[in-house]
């Protein structure tokens, strides 16, 4: 039993040839294009980063070069999983999408590197067209509505913002110190929309009350802030 264990662990059935891994690499620059067009599609605006776009596609690349090397050997597949295992991603991920990008470029490298070229080719024309579709949804935006002001004018800002916006939003921090008030709300984009029809600007209408220092307005998306 023992010495049949180790022969499975030392075989490398199936051993690529050089024309099976020049098509793997071709098939995964392919496919890793796809990923490209995909991502430069439905990141289109301010969230966009070429430098990430291009990384799904070496990511694709160098996944389909760790299969290559993998191949049937299982003690190589162990060995490699337990060196991948040491390796963590702590770049900052904008966009939850790009979870799913990265997984999609793995998962590629994956099928290109073991030939399952019709799996691969099916699964990315689905995931291509449903992260074209959900691509086109628009996230429910939040704004944080920041008010500076003099203390003595605490009821005006208050019922000016309970005549702006009817009633429907709260503050969610209220700070007065040696004079001085800091109001903060959150508000959504329809909210702020609506507000901005009836004063024109709700910064500028709000900056004119009387004890009001500064109004700021910083949207909480990553994408915009004004």
């Amino acid at each position: 039993m023992r010495d049949v264990l180790l022969e499975l662990l030392q075989s490398n059935q199936g051993a690529l040839t050089i024309q099976d891994i020049i098509l793997n690499f071709v098939i995964a620059g392919i496919l890793g294009l796809v990923i490209y067009l995909s991502y430069r599609i439905s990141h289109a605006g301010g969230m966009y980063s070429t430098k990430f776009n291009v990384s799904l596609v070496m990511l694709t690349l160098i996944t389909t070069l760790v299969m290559n090397v993998i191949g049937n050997n299982i003690a190589l597949s162990l060995g490699m999983v337990g060196a991948l295992s040491i390796v963590r991603f702590r770049t900052a991920i904008k966009d939850s999408r790009d979870t799913a990008y990265i997984f999609w470029a793995i998962a590629t490298g994956i099928c290109c590197g073991v030939q399952e070229y019709i799996i691969v080719s099916i699964g990315s024309g689905v995931i291509f067209l449903f992260l074209i579709l959900f691509g086109a949804v628009k996230s429910n935006e939040r704004y944080l509505l920041i008010i500076r002001g003099e203390s003595v004018s605490e009821n005006n800002i208050e019922q000016e913002i309970e005549q702006l916006f009817l009633g429907k939003v709260r503050y969610r921090v209220k700070n007065i110190s040696n004079g001085s008030l800091e109001y903060i709300y959150e508000i959504s984009e329809k909210q702020l929309q609506a507000a901005d029809k009836k004063v024109t600007s709700v910064a500028t209408h709000l900056s004119t009350i009387s004890g009001i220092k500064t109004v700021n307005i910083v949207s909480q998306n990553d994408e915009m802030s004004r």
